[in-house]
C-alpha cells in the first residue's frame, strides 16, 4: 500500500513537468494602438486609475516616460482630463512627489491588453478593437501592492 501511494505521488509531481517541446507559447506581442481605439482604451484606463488612486488635487502629479505613440498621447490627455498634472520630461518641483506611472499595450489573439502600473497598484484589462474605438473584453484586473 505504501509503494502504491508513493507511486501516485511521484506521478502527480512528474505530470507537472514539461519539456521544451511541451512549453506553452503565446502570441503576445507589443502592438501599436492608434486612433479611436487608443483614445477609448486610454480614457477607460485613466478613469479606472482615478477610481483607485483618488481624485486629482493640486498636489497630484503623475510622472510618465516621454513617448510619442498615439496611446501615450491619448493617455496623457485622458489623465489631464481627470485633472491630474502629467509630467513627461522628468522635471518635477522639489516639494512634489509624483506618482510614477508605467504602461504597456500588448496584442493577444485579436485583442489588446492594456496595463497601467504605479508603485502601489497595477491595473489591467483586455479590449476588442472596433471601428468606433475599443470595447472592454474582460473585467478590470486590480492588484494592490503594499
Amino acid at each position: 500500500m505504501h509503494k502504491l501511494l508513493t507511486y501516485f505521488i511521484m506521478v502527480a509531481l512528474l505530470s507537472g513537468c514539461q519539456t521544451a517541446d511541451d512549453a506553452l507559447t503565446t502570441s503576445s506581442t507589443p502592438v501599436a494602438v492608434t486612433g479611436p481605439a487608443a483614445s477609448a482604451i486610454a480614457g477607460d484606463m485613466a478613469s479606472r486609475l482615478a477610481e483607485q488612486i483618488g481624485p486629482a488635487g493640486a498636489t497630484t502629479t503623475i510622472k510618465m516616460e516621454k513617448d510619442t505613440s498615439e496611446f501615450a498621447v491619448a493617455l496623457e490627455a485622458a489623465l489631464k482630463g481627470w485633472g491630474y498634472t502629467v509630467v513627461t520630461d522628468g522635471k518635477v518641483a522639489n516639494d512634489v512627489k509624483p506618482v510614477e506611472l508605467a504602461y504597456a499595450i500588448d496584442g493577444f489573439d485579436g485583442q489588446v491588453l492594456a496595463r497601467l502600473s504605479t508603485p502601489s497598484i497595477a491595473l489591467g484589462r483586455a479590449y476588442t478593437p472596433t471601428a468606433a474605438g475599443a470595447a472592454p473584453a474582460s473585467p478590470l484586473s486590480i492588484m494592490q501592492r503594499n
